[in-house]
Protein backbone atom coordinates (compact mmCIF):
# COMPACT_ATOMS: atom_id res chain seq x y z
CA UNK A 1 0.00 0.00 0.00
CA UNK A 2 2.86 2.42 0.72
CA UNK A 3 3.84 2.53 -2.96
CA UNK A 4 0.51 4.13 -3.89
CA UNK A 5 1.68 7.47 -2.46
CA UNK A 6 5.00 7.60 -4.26
CA UNK A 7 5.58 10.49 -6.58
CA UNK A 8 7.62 10.10 -9.76
CA UNK A 9 10.79 11.74 -10.95
CA UNK A 10 10.94 13.48 -14.37
CA UNK A 11 12.03 10.22 -16.02
CA UNK A 12 8.86 8.48 -14.85
CA UNK A 13 10.44 6.29 -12.16
CA UNK A 14 9.40 6.36 -8.51
CA UNK A 15 10.94 9.17 -6.49
CA UNK A 16 12.53 8.50 -3.12
CA UNK A 17 10.05 9.78 -0.52
CA UNK A 18 12.94 10.69 1.79
CA UNK A 19 13.61 14.23 0.65
CA UNK A 20 15.79 15.64 3.43
CA UNK A 21 17.74 14.00 6.25
CA UNK A 22 20.48 15.80 8.13
CA UNK A 23 22.32 16.25 11.39
CA UNK A 24 23.50 19.86 11.54
CA UNK A 25 25.43 22.20 13.79
CA UNK A 26 23.59 25.24 12.40
CA UNK A 27 20.11 26.58 13.23
CA UNK A 28 17.20 24.59 11.80
CA UNK A 29 14.45 25.90 9.52
CA UNK A 30 10.82 24.81 9.83
CA UNK A 31 10.19 26.27 6.36
CA UNK A 32 12.97 24.18 4.78
CA UNK A 33 11.58 20.95 6.24
CA UNK A 34 7.97 21.81 5.39
CA UNK A 35 8.86 22.72 1.79
CA UNK A 36 10.83 19.49 1.40
CA UNK A 37 7.72 17.35 1.92
CA UNK A 38 5.42 19.01 -0.61
CA UNK A 39 3.83 16.46 -2.96
CA UNK A 40 0.83 16.63 -5.29
CA UNK A 41 -0.53 13.32 -3.97
CA UNK A 42 -0.41 14.48 -0.35
CA UNK A 43 -3.69 15.44 1.28
CA UNK A 44 -2.09 15.73 4.72
CA UNK A 45 1.20 16.95 6.07
CA UNK A 46 2.21 16.54 9.71
CA UNK A 47 5.09 18.52 11.16
CA UNK A 48 6.79 18.19 14.54
CA UNK A 49 9.16 20.77 15.99
CA UNK A 50 11.15 19.94 19.10
CA UNK A 51 12.51 22.90 21.07
CA UNK A 52 14.84 23.24 24.03
CA UNK A 53 12.68 23.71 27.13
CA UNK A 54 13.64 25.40 30.38
CA UNK A 55 12.90 22.39 32.61
CA UNK A 56 13.38 18.64 32.73
CA UNK A 57 12.00 17.16 35.92
CA UNK A 58 14.37 18.93 38.32
CA UNK A 59 13.65 21.89 40.60
CA UNK A 60 16.39 23.90 38.86
CA UNK A 61 15.76 25.28 35.40
CA UNK A 62 17.71 24.16 32.35
CA UNK A 63 20.14 26.88 31.31
CA UNK A 64 21.30 25.23 28.08
CA UNK A 65 22.25 21.99 26.48
CA UNK A 66 24.51 20.43 23.94
CA UNK A 67 23.68 17.61 21.54
CA UNK A 68 26.33 15.27 20.23
CA UNK A 69 25.95 12.53 17.65
CA UNK A 70 27.79 9.31 16.88
CA UNK A 71 29.38 9.24 13.38
CA UNK A 72 26.73 6.65 12.40
CA UNK A 73 23.82 8.95 13.33
CA UNK A 74 22.92 10.03 9.78
CA UNK A 75 23.00 6.43 8.53
CA UNK A 76 20.78 5.40 11.45
CA UNK A 77 18.44 8.30 10.71
CA UNK A 78 18.15 7.05 7.12
CA UNK A 79 17.42 3.51 8.34
CA UNK A 80 14.66 4.80 10.63
CA UNK A 81 13.18 6.95 7.84
CA UNK A 82 13.26 4.06 5.35
CA UNK A 83 11.37 1.84 7.80
CA UNK A 84 8.67 4.48 8.30
CA UNK A 85 8.42 5.00 4.53
CA UNK A 86 8.04 1.23 4.06
CA UNK A 87 5.30 0.95 6.69
CA UNK A 88 3.15 3.93 5.65
CA UNK A 89 1.98 5.45 2.35
CA UNK A 90 4.52 8.26 2.60
CA UNK A 91 4.61 10.75 -0.25
CA UNK A 92 7.54 12.65 1.24
CA UNK A 93 9.41 12.97 4.51
CA UNK A 94 12.16 15.04 6.05
CA UNK A 95 14.02 15.07 9.37
CA UNK A 96 16.75 17.38 10.61
CA UNK A 97 18.37 17.25 14.06
CA UNK A 98 20.67 19.86 15.56
CA UNK A 99 23.95 19.15 17.33
CA UNK A 100 26.18 21.50 19.30
CA UNK A 101 25.30 24.07 21.94
CA UNK A 102 21.67 25.19 22.09
CA UNK A 103 19.84 27.70 24.27
CA UNK A 104 16.34 27.51 25.70
CA UNK A 105 13.90 28.10 22.83
CA UNK A 106 16.23 26.88 20.06
CA UNK A 107 14.96 24.27 17.61
CA UNK A 108 16.49 20.87 18.33
CA UNK A 109 14.66 18.72 15.76
CA UNK A 110 12.19 19.24 12.92
CA UNK A 111 10.44 16.34 11.16
CA UNK A 112 7.63 16.30 8.64
CA UNK A 113 5.72 13.66 6.70
CA UNK A 114 3.18 14.04 3.92
CA UNK A 115 0.75 11.28 2.98
CA UNK A 116 -2.46 10.98 0.95
CA UNK A 117 -4.57 11.36 4.12
CA UNK A 118 -4.12 13.24 7.41
CA UNK A 119 -4.43 10.22 9.72
CA UNK A 120 -1.55 8.49 7.92
CA UNK A 121 0.54 11.66 8.04
CA UNK A 122 0.00 12.09 11.79
CA UNK A 123 0.79 8.45 12.54
CA UNK A 124 3.86 8.32 10.30
CA UNK A 125 5.21 11.61 11.68
CA UNK A 126 4.79 10.43 15.26
CA UNK A 127 6.52 7.16 14.44
CA UNK A 128 9.37 9.03 12.73
CA UNK A 129 10.09 11.29 15.71
CA UNK A 130 9.61 8.51 18.27
CA UNK A 131 11.93 6.12 16.42
CA UNK A 132 14.47 8.88 15.81
CA UNK A 133 14.61 9.69 19.54
CA UNK A 134 14.78 6.00 20.51
CA UNK A 135 17.16 4.62 17.85
CA UNK A 136 19.40 7.34 16.41
CA UNK A 137 22.60 7.79 18.50
CA UNK A 138 22.22 11.43 19.49
CA UNK A 139 22.87 12.40 23.10
CA UNK A 140 21.86 15.42 25.13
CA UNK A 141 24.04 17.03 27.79
CA UNK A 142 21.98 19.42 29.91
CA UNK A 143 23.23 22.12 32.22
CA UNK A 144 21.10 23.63 34.97
CA UNK A 145 21.05 27.06 36.54
CA UNK A 146 22.61 25.69 39.76
CA UNK A 147 25.61 24.37 37.77
CA UNK A 148 24.50 20.73 37.81
CA UNK A 149 24.82 18.69 34.60
CA UNK A 150 23.30 15.49 33.25
CA UNK A 151 23.49 13.33 30.15
CA UNK A 152 20.20 12.16 28.62
CA UNK A 153 20.00 9.25 26.19
CA UNK A 154 23.63 8.24 26.75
Amino acid sequence: MADMARTHDPDGGPQDPIRLLAIRDTPLSVDEVFCAVGADVAGGTALFVGTVRDHDGRPEQVSGLSYSAHPSAEAELRRVAEKVAADFPVAAMAAVHRVGDLAVGDLAVVVAVSCPHRAEAFTACRRLIDDLKREVPIWKHQTFEDGAEEWVGA
